[in-house]
Protein backbone atom coordinates (compact mmCIF):
# COMPACT_ATOMS: atom_id res chain seq x y z
CA UNK A 1 0.00 0.00 0.00
CA UNK A 2 1.37 3.80 -0.57
CA UNK A 3 2.64 5.72 2.02
CA UNK A 4 1.32 9.42 2.52
CA UNK A 5 3.08 11.76 4.44
CA UNK A 6 0.61 13.30 6.19
CA UNK A 7 0.26 16.36 8.95
CA UNK A 8 -2.06 17.29 11.76
CA UNK A 9 -2.35 20.62 12.34
CA UNK A 10 -4.27 21.26 15.54
CA UNK A 11 -3.36 17.74 16.60
CA UNK A 12 -3.99 19.18 20.33
CA UNK A 13 -8.27 19.90 19.74
CA UNK A 14 -10.15 17.24 20.58
CA UNK A 15 -11.05 16.38 16.54
CA UNK A 16 -7.09 16.46 16.06
CA UNK A 17 -6.62 13.88 18.95
CA UNK A 18 -8.82 12.05 17.39
CA UNK A 19 -7.27 12.40 13.82
CA UNK A 20 -4.09 11.21 15.80
CA UNK A 21 -5.97 8.16 17.23
CA UNK A 22 -6.88 6.58 14.07
CA UNK A 23 -3.97 8.08 11.70
CA UNK A 24 -1.60 6.15 13.57
CA UNK A 25 -2.95 2.93 12.72
CA UNK A 26 -3.81 4.00 9.31
CA UNK A 27 -1.86 1.37 7.09
CA UNK A 28 -1.14 4.31 4.55
CA UNK A 29 -0.27 6.92 6.61
CA UNK A 30 3.01 8.32 7.35
CA UNK A 31 2.91 11.11 9.89
CA UNK A 32 5.78 13.20 9.05
CA UNK A 33 4.02 16.82 11.24
CA UNK A 34 2.17 17.72 14.14
CA UNK A 35 1.51 20.68 15.17
CA UNK A 36 -0.74 22.66 17.51
CA UNK A 37 -1.90 26.00 17.40
CA UNK A 38 0.70 26.99 20.05
CA UNK A 39 -2.01 27.66 23.03
CA UNK A 40 -2.17 24.50 24.82
CA UNK A 41 0.61 22.13 26.78
CA UNK A 42 1.14 19.35 23.65
CA UNK A 43 3.06 16.69 25.86
CA UNK A 44 0.16 16.94 28.46
CA UNK A 45 -2.16 16.96 26.08
CA UNK A 46 -1.47 14.16 24.57
CA UNK A 47 0.37 12.01 27.36
CA UNK A 48 -2.36 8.85 26.70
CA UNK A 49 -0.51 8.56 23.60
CA UNK A 50 2.62 7.62 25.18
CA UNK A 51 4.73 8.43 22.03
CA UNK A 52 4.39 10.04 19.40
CA UNK A 53 6.16 9.86 15.61
CA UNK A 54 7.63 13.75 15.88
CA UNK A 55 7.74 16.24 17.62
CA UNK A 56 4.90 18.48 17.59
CA UNK A 57 5.85 22.41 17.12
CA UNK A 58 4.07 25.49 16.59
CA UNK A 59 1.42 25.40 13.52
CA UNK A 60 3.73 27.06 10.21
CA UNK A 61 1.97 26.50 6.88
CA UNK A 62 4.94 26.98 4.80
CA UNK A 63 6.79 23.81 7.06
CA UNK A 64 3.77 21.76 7.05
CA UNK A 65 3.70 21.92 3.02
CA UNK A 66 7.34 20.87 3.00
CA UNK A 67 6.59 17.92 5.33
CA UNK A 68 3.86 16.72 3.95
CA UNK A 69 1.79 15.30 0.96
CA UNK A 70 -1.83 16.45 2.42
CA UNK A 71 -2.54 18.32 6.06
CA UNK A 72 -5.24 17.91 8.03
CA UNK A 73 -6.14 21.13 9.29
CA UNK A 74 -7.70 21.30 12.55
CA UNK A 75 -7.33 24.96 13.47
CA UNK A 76 -9.82 27.93 13.54
CA UNK A 77 -11.50 29.27 10.95
CA UNK A 78 -9.57 32.03 10.11
CA UNK A 79 -6.36 29.98 10.78
CA UNK A 80 -7.50 27.88 8.38
CA UNK A 81 -8.60 30.78 5.71
CA UNK A 82 -4.82 32.29 5.81
CA UNK A 83 -2.91 28.56 5.59
CA UNK A 84 -4.53 27.24 2.80
CA UNK A 85 -3.10 29.04 0.13
CA UNK A 86 -0.23 28.63 1.16
CA UNK A 87 -0.09 24.47 1.44
CA UNK A 88 -1.80 24.61 -2.35
CA UNK A 89 0.61 26.57 -3.40
CA UNK A 90 3.17 24.24 -2.44
CA UNK A 91 1.50 20.55 -3.81
CA UNK A 92 -0.14 19.83 -0.59
CA UNK A 93 -3.45 18.52 -0.56
CA UNK A 94 -5.71 19.87 2.23
CA UNK A 95 -8.48 18.75 4.44
CA UNK A 96 -9.80 21.49 6.31
CA UNK A 97 -12.12 20.49 9.40
CA UNK A 98 -13.11 24.19 9.68
CA UNK A 99 -15.38 26.03 8.60
CA UNK A 100 -13.20 28.32 6.37
CA UNK A 101 -14.19 26.91 3.15
CA UNK A 102 -17.32 25.33 3.32
CA UNK A 103 -19.59 28.27 2.41
CA UNK A 104 -19.72 28.91 -1.48
CA UNK A 105 -21.06 32.68 -0.70
CA UNK A 106 -18.22 35.08 0.93
CA UNK A 107 -20.29 37.30 2.20
CA UNK A 108 -21.80 34.45 4.28
CA UNK A 109 -18.72 34.71 6.72
CA UNK A 110 -19.10 38.13 7.77
CA UNK A 111 -22.71 37.26 8.94
CA UNK A 112 -22.29 34.17 10.81
CA UNK A 113 -18.54 34.30 11.75
CA UNK A 114 -17.36 38.01 12.11
CA UNK A 115 -14.52 38.10 9.69
CA UNK A 116 -13.96 39.02 5.94
CA UNK A 117 -12.74 36.03 3.46
CA UNK A 118 -9.57 36.60 2.34
CA UNK A 119 -9.43 33.21 -0.04
CA UNK A 120 -13.06 33.99 -2.03
CA UNK A 121 -11.74 31.71 -4.94
CA UNK A 122 -11.03 28.96 -3.56
CA UNK A 123 -14.71 28.82 -1.96
CA UNK A 124 -15.90 27.50 -5.20
CA UNK A 125 -12.95 25.07 -5.88
CA UNK A 126 -13.15 23.35 -2.62
CA UNK A 127 -14.96 20.29 -2.80
CA UNK A 128 -17.79 19.79 0.09
CA UNK A 129 -16.37 16.25 1.50
CA UNK A 130 -19.82 14.53 2.84
CA UNK A 131 -18.48 11.25 1.09
CA UNK A 132 -22.17 9.93 0.98
CA UNK A 133 -23.39 12.62 -1.58
CA UNK A 134 -19.49 13.52 -3.17
CA UNK A 135 -17.87 10.33 -3.39
CA UNK A 136 -17.46 11.18 -6.98
CA UNK A 137 -15.60 14.42 -6.47
CA UNK A 138 -13.00 13.74 -4.03
CA UNK A 139 -10.59 11.17 -5.76
CA UNK A 140 -7.54 13.46 -6.36
CA UNK A 141 -9.33 16.63 -4.84
CA UNK A 142 -6.63 19.25 -3.55
CA UNK A 143 -8.93 20.75 -1.15
CA UNK A 144 -12.03 19.52 0.67
CA UNK A 145 -14.06 21.21 2.96
CA UNK A 146 -15.06 18.74 5.47
CA UNK A 147 -18.46 19.10 6.64
CA UNK A 148 -19.43 20.08 10.03
CA UNK A 149 -21.00 17.81 12.43
CA UNK A 150 -24.68 19.48 12.60
CA UNK A 151 -24.67 19.31 8.68
CA UNK A 152 -24.12 15.74 9.13
CA UNK A 153 -26.17 14.61 11.11
CA UNK A 154 -29.05 16.72 9.27
CA UNK A 155 -28.00 16.28 5.88
CA UNK A 156 -27.46 12.04 5.86
CA UNK A 157 -31.31 11.41 6.50
CA UNK A 158 -32.71 14.37 4.61
CA UNK A 159 -31.14 14.61 1.54
CA UNK A 160 -32.15 11.97 -0.20
CA UNK A 161 -35.62 12.75 0.24
CA UNK A 162 -35.01 15.97 -0.99
CA UNK A 163 -33.24 14.63 -4.15
CA UNK A 164 -36.42 12.58 -4.79
CA UNK A 165 -38.76 15.28 -4.08
CA UNK A 166 -40.54 13.15 -1.40
CA UNK A 167 -40.56 16.81 0.99
CA UNK A 168 -43.52 18.80 1.39
CA UNK A 169 -42.85 22.21 3.47
CA UNK A 170 -40.91 23.39 5.45
CA UNK A 171 -38.06 20.78 7.54
CA UNK A 172 -37.67 21.15 11.51
CA UNK A 173 -34.58 19.79 12.20
CA UNK A 174 -33.80 19.87 15.98
CA UNK A 175 -30.46 18.20 17.11
CA UNK A 176 -28.90 17.76 20.72
CA UNK A 177 -24.98 17.78 20.78
CA UNK A 178 -22.28 16.58 23.32
CA UNK A 179 -19.56 19.40 24.85
CA UNK A 180 -16.95 18.33 22.95
CA UNK A 181 -18.71 19.90 19.52
CA UNK A 182 -17.52 23.58 21.33
CA UNK A 183 -14.23 22.62 21.18
CA UNK A 184 -11.42 23.11 24.03
CA UNK A 185 -11.86 26.96 24.39
CA UNK A 186 -11.84 27.91 28.08
CA UNK A 187 -15.55 29.39 27.93
CA UNK A 188 -18.01 29.72 31.41
CA UNK A 189 -20.72 28.33 29.71
CA UNK A 190 -18.85 25.05 29.42
CA UNK A 191 -17.89 25.05 32.46
CA UNK A 192 -18.81 21.76 34.12
CA UNK A 193 -21.14 23.44 36.75
CA UNK A 194 -22.88 25.14 33.85
CA UNK A 195 -23.22 21.94 31.48
CA UNK A 196 -23.58 19.25 34.25
CA UNK A 197 -27.39 18.46 35.32
CA UNK A 198 -28.10 20.92 31.97
CA UNK A 199 -30.19 20.66 28.86
CA UNK A 200 -30.52 24.31 26.95
CA UNK A 201 -30.71 25.31 23.62
CA UNK A 202 -28.73 28.01 22.08
CA UNK A 203 -27.84 29.97 18.88
CA UNK A 204 -31.16 29.21 17.48
CA UNK A 205 -31.42 31.20 13.76
CA UNK A 206 -27.87 32.51 14.49
CA UNK A 207 -25.97 29.05 14.55
CA UNK A 208 -23.60 28.78 12.50
CA UNK A 209 -24.06 25.91 10.88
CA UNK A 210 -26.98 27.24 9.48
CA UNK A 211 -26.27 29.12 6.37
CA UNK A 212 -23.78 25.36 5.80
CA UNK A 213 -27.18 23.64 6.10
CA UNK A 214 -29.37 25.24 3.62
CA UNK A 215 -26.82 25.61 1.43
CA UNK A 216 -26.54 21.60 0.93
CA UNK A 217 -30.20 20.69 1.56
CA UNK A 218 -31.07 23.61 -1.51
CA UNK A 219 -27.82 21.85 -3.32
CA UNK A 220 -29.68 18.36 -2.71
CA UNK A 221 -33.33 19.41 -3.27
CA UNK A 222 -32.08 21.57 -6.73
CA UNK A 223 -34.03 24.37 -5.13
CA UNK A 224 -33.73 26.73 -1.56
CA UNK A 225 -35.43 24.64 1.21
CA UNK A 226 -37.54 26.17 4.05
CA UNK A 227 -36.00 24.94 7.28
CA UNK A 228 -35.72 25.58 10.87
CA UNK A 229 -32.40 24.45 12.46
CA UNK A 230 -32.28 24.45 16.71
CA UNK A 231 -29.17 23.31 17.89
CA UNK A 232 -29.07 21.70 21.88
CA UNK A 233 -26.38 21.23 24.30
CA UNK A 234 -26.29 17.87 26.80
CA UNK A 235 -24.21 17.11 29.61
CA UNK A 236 -22.34 14.58 27.50
CA UNK A 237 -18.74 14.06 25.97
CA UNK A 238 -19.73 13.47 22.44
CA UNK A 239 -23.03 12.77 19.96
CA UNK A 240 -25.52 14.06 18.06
CA UNK A 241 -28.87 13.10 18.26
CA UNK A 242 -30.55 14.97 15.14
CA UNK A 243 -34.29 14.70 14.60
CA UNK A 244 -36.14 16.20 11.28
CA UNK A 245 -39.78 16.85 11.40
CA UNK A 246 -41.31 16.80 7.57
CA UNK A 247 -44.05 16.06 5.78
CA UNK A 248 -44.38 13.70 2.99
CA UNK A 249 -45.93 14.52 -0.62
CA UNK A 250 -47.73 11.85 -0.27
CA UNK A 251 -48.00 8.70 2.43
CA UNK A 252 -44.93 6.56 2.78
CA UNK A 253 -44.73 3.76 5.50
CA UNK A 254 -42.17 3.23 7.44
CA UNK A 255 -40.60 0.58 5.39
CA UNK A 256 -41.52 2.46 2.05
CA UNK A 257 -39.25 5.32 4.12
CA UNK A 258 -36.73 2.98 4.57
CA UNK A 259 -36.15 1.92 1.45
CA UNK A 260 -35.15 4.99 -0.18
CA UNK A 261 -32.92 5.48 2.61
CA UNK A 262 -31.43 2.13 1.71
CA UNK A 263 -31.34 2.90 -1.74
CA UNK A 264 -29.94 5.90 -1.85
CA UNK A 265 -26.59 4.42 0.62
CA UNK A 266 -26.77 0.71 -0.54
CA UNK A 267 -23.01 1.04 -1.77
CA UNK A 268 -21.54 3.00 1.43
CA UNK A 269 -20.45 1.02 4.15
CA UNK A 270 -20.93 3.52 7.26
CA UNK A 271 -24.80 4.83 7.03
CA UNK A 272 -27.00 2.25 8.79
CA UNK A 273 -30.59 2.29 8.40
CA UNK A 274 -32.24 0.60 10.84
CA UNK A 275 -34.92 -2.56 10.36
CA UNK A 276 -36.64 -0.97 13.53
CA UNK A 277 -36.49 1.23 16.41
CA UNK A 278 -34.51 4.49 16.85
CA UNK A 279 -30.91 5.20 17.41
CA UNK A 280 -29.12 6.46 20.35
CA UNK A 281 -25.21 8.31 20.55
CA UNK A 282 -24.32 5.09 22.43
CA UNK A 283 -24.09 2.90 19.70
CA UNK A 284 -22.41 5.15 17.38
CA UNK A 285 -19.67 6.52 19.65
CA UNK A 286 -16.53 6.24 19.01
CA UNK A 287 -17.18 5.38 14.91
CA UNK A 288 -17.88 6.67 11.96
CA UNK A 289 -21.42 5.69 11.61
CA UNK A 290 -24.39 6.96 10.79
CA UNK A 291 -27.19 5.06 12.13
CA UNK A 292 -30.82 6.75 10.82
CA UNK A 293 -34.01 5.47 11.72
CA UNK A 294 -37.80 6.23 10.79
CA UNK A 295 -41.00 6.79 12.09
CA UNK A 296 -44.39 7.37 10.04
CA UNK A 297 -48.07 8.72 10.65
CA UNK A 298 -49.76 9.48 7.59
CA UNK A 299 -47.89 11.92 5.49
CA UNK A 300 -45.88 13.06 8.42
CA UNK A 301 -42.39 11.55 9.16
CA UNK A 302 -39.62 11.84 11.93
CA UNK A 303 -36.32 11.07 10.74
CA UNK A 304 -33.83 10.49 13.97
CA UNK A 305 -29.76 10.13 13.04
CA UNK A 306 -27.31 9.49 15.33
CA UNK A 307 -23.51 10.20 15.17
CA UNK A 308 -20.65 10.60 17.37
CA UNK A 309 -19.74 14.64 16.14
CA UNK A 310 -15.76 13.73 16.87
CA UNK A 311 -15.89 10.51 14.67
CA UNK A 312 -18.78 10.89 11.83
CA UNK A 313 -18.66 14.49 12.46
CA UNK A 314 -15.09 15.54 12.05
CA UNK A 315 -12.12 13.06 12.31
CA UNK A 316 -13.84 10.03 10.92
CA UNK A 317 -14.90 11.60 8.08
CA UNK A 318 -12.37 13.55 7.29
CA UNK A 319 -10.14 10.42 7.11
CA UNK A 320 -13.21 8.65 4.96
CA UNK A 321 -12.87 11.51 2.56
CA UNK A 322 -8.71 11.35 2.42
CA UNK A 323 -9.26 7.34 1.76
CA UNK A 324 -11.65 8.09 -1.11
CA UNK A 325 -9.07 11.09 -2.31
CA UNK A 326 -5.91 8.87 -2.12
CA UNK A 327 -7.78 5.68 -3.68
CA UNK A 328 -8.06 3.99 -0.52
CA UNK A 329 -10.92 1.71 0.62
CA UNK A 330 -13.04 3.59 1.78
CA UNK A 331 -13.17 1.91 5.11
CA UNK A 332 -9.51 1.80 5.84
CA UNK A 333 -8.51 2.65 9.32
CA UNK A 334 -11.80 3.40 10.39
CA UNK A 335 -13.26 -0.07 11.36
CA UNK A 336 -11.90 0.74 15.10
CA UNK A 337 -14.14 -1.45 17.98
CA UNK A 338 -15.47 1.64 20.18
CA UNK A 339 -15.28 0.66 24.06
CA UNK A 340 -17.98 -0.01 25.85
CA UNK A 341 -19.80 1.32 27.97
Amino acid sequence: MTSIRVGIAGVTGYAGQDLLRLLLAHPGVKLTYLASSGKSDAAAVLRHFGGLPVAVEPFDAATCARSCDAAFLGLPHEASMQAVPTLLAAGTRVLDLSAAFRLRNPARYGEFYGFSHTAPSLLGKAVYGLPELAKGRLKGARLIAVPGCYPTGALLPLAPLLARKLIAGPIIIDAKSGVTGAGRGERADLMFAEVNENFRAYGIHTHRHTPEIGQELAKAAGRPVGFTFVPHLVPMNRGILTTAYITMRKALTADGLRAVLHAAYRTTPFVRILAKGIPDTRGVRGTNFCDIGVAVRGREAVLVSAIDNLGKGAAGQAIQAFNLQHGFRETTGLLVPAGAP
